[in-house]
């Protein structure tokens, strides 16, 4: 997908950006690039491959749900 100033100052505007003009085309370039970088993902065959939610196998400690003060009265004041 490639981005003209236009659409950047558009997008700009929804946003309540203030762009100015002389970084509009810049900046359009520089979407443009990232589009393009996301449409690129979209290429790659996902289907055989499960959903993650973390990358390692360990599970978090547990405390008790109980309120407390914290214990360190003494250290807060």
């Amino acid at each position: 997908m490639s981005l003209d100033k236009d659409m950047v100052a558009r997008i700009a505007r929804l946003a309540r950006l203030k762009v100015p003009e002389d970084e509009l085309a810049p900046l359009a370039g520089e979407l443009s690039g990232i589009f393009a970088w996301i449409e690129q993902l979209n290429e790659v065959d996902t289907k055989n491959v499960e959903p993650l939610s973390n990358i390692s196998e360990v599970t978090l400690p547990m405390r008790a749900d109980k309120v407390t003060d914290g214990g360190m009265a003494e250290k807060v004041l």
